[in-house]
């Protein structure tokens, strides 16, 4: 019984040391910002939404080949993993049934999705989804099949896309706070848009785990109820 006794305060020190790592995790932020900007998918084959994937190039490098079908859709994400992708389920051969091939151009589907009211800016309203046929030189990129399409665009000095078809009216990548209620922060890393990665992963890495600061003090904590364990039992013992 006394054994236990000496023991105990040591015991006691590492609970105190765990129960302030659970303190910390609790009290840590869900890391759960975003960005607001128009994401720019390719379709492929599949059903439904799972025919898209998020483009390995971004728009002004990817050439499309004739008979294909590229998408944009506006959104608020944390990264590619996450963007929303175009809705519906129309294909090339439902949005270009009534533009027949010719010689020296080719033929490029486009669904333009301009999103939801959550993601819009605020007093904004998004347009409806729509699609379009372009007829574009044979060596033309996606933004320039977008461009004979839905003009106008808007990009920014980094050449950023920033609007489509003239929405949204203003801003261009900017961070949001989660559910795209308008909180602006800082804006997006230059181009990513057009550099086929996501808007911009968040600043923890965009996996939405402890940051390392968090995790460095989590470390000091538990390192200290050690210390303090050990010390204890050295004083016992």
């Amino acid at each position: 019984m006394t054994g236990r006794l000496r023991r105990a305060p040591g015991v006691a020190a590492l609970l105190v040391g765990i129960l302030c790592v659970l303190a910390i995790l609790s009290a840590a932020p869900a890391h759960a910002d975003g960005y607001r900007y128009w994401s720019f998918w390719e379709q492929g084959a599949g059903a439904g939404q799972d025919r898209w994937t998020y483009a390995t190039q971004g728009p002004s490098v990817a050439r499309p080949d004739d008979g294909a079908t590229i998408g944009f859709r506006f959104a608020v994400s944390q990264d590619s993993s996450q963007a929303a992708k175009p809705r519906g389920t129309a294909g090339f051969a439902d949005i270009c049934a009534d533009t027949p091939a010719k010689g020296g151009s080719k033929r490029v589907a486009l669904v333009v999705d301009f999103g939801t009211a959550a993601d819009a800016p605020d007093g904004s309203t998004p347009p409806p989804a729509r699609t379009a046929c372009a007829r574009v030189g044979t060596d033309a990129s996606a933004s320039e099949a977008l461009a004979a399409v839905a003009k106008p665009l808007r990009y920014n000095s980094a050449a950023l896309l920033c609007a489509i078809d003239g929405y949204p009216k203003k801003g261009c990548g900017e961070q949001v706070s989660d559910g795209g209620d308008g909180g602006k922060k800082t804006p997006a890393p230059s181009g990513t848009a057009t550099t086929s990665t996501a808007a911009a992963d968040d600043d923890n890495g965009g996996g939405g785990g402890p940051s390392a600061g968090l995790i460095g003090g989590i470390a000091a904590v538990l390192a200290l109820g050690a210390a303090a364990w050990w010390q204890t039992r050295r004083r016992r013992g």
